[in-house]
């Protein structure tokens, strides 16, 4: 039998209540675990405040991100 699959609100409350984590930023990070790295290309290419070079996150950390 396997455990049941977490929802969004629990991986939300406990980020919440261990590391102090805003609910914006936790479910970006929800996204990346239920989704992966891949997000939608309405903003990419963009000049506004949620502007992304691309429609993937790179999650190997900013020390190694290439140069944009």
């Amino acid at each position: 039998m396997t455990a049941p699959r977490p929802e969004a609100a629990d991986v939300v409350a406990w980020l919440a209540e261990d590391y102090g984590l805003g609910r914006g930023h936790a479910m970006a990070l929800w996204h990346v675990i239920s989704k992966g790295p891949g997000i939608s290309t309405k903003h990419v290419g963009t000049d506004g405040v949620h502007r992304d070079a691309s429609d993937t996150l790179w999650l190997d950390g900013k020390a190694s991100r290439p140069a944009v």
